[in-house]
């Protein structure tokens, strides 16, 4: 990737979801488009996403782990076991 690439565009996949800058993670935290539920994060819907590359990263309704990895987050969805 570019680094003048924007950190919208900026998708990785990894196993079991994708990466992110962290500093769009934090964004993504700070205006509100995800919460914090538990020890999980949830989307709320009433609060704008900004747009991504990829489509419907951040569904309503889904649970996301996350974890860091140099200066990335990664999201992986929450399982129902």
């Amino acid at each position: 990737m570019a680094e003048t690439e924007a950190p919208f565009v900026d998708v990785r996949p990894v196993a079991g979801g994708f990466s992110i800058p962290e500093l769009k993670w934090r964004e993504l935290v700070f205006v509100g488009a995800l919460r914090a539920e538990g020890e999980a994060f949830v989307r709320d819907p009433a609060r704008p996403l900004p747009p991504f590359a990829v489509p419907d990263l951040f569904p309503p309704g889904a649970r996301l782990r996350i974890s860091r990895a140099g200066g990335r987050v990664i999201v992986r969805r929450e399982t129902r076991s």
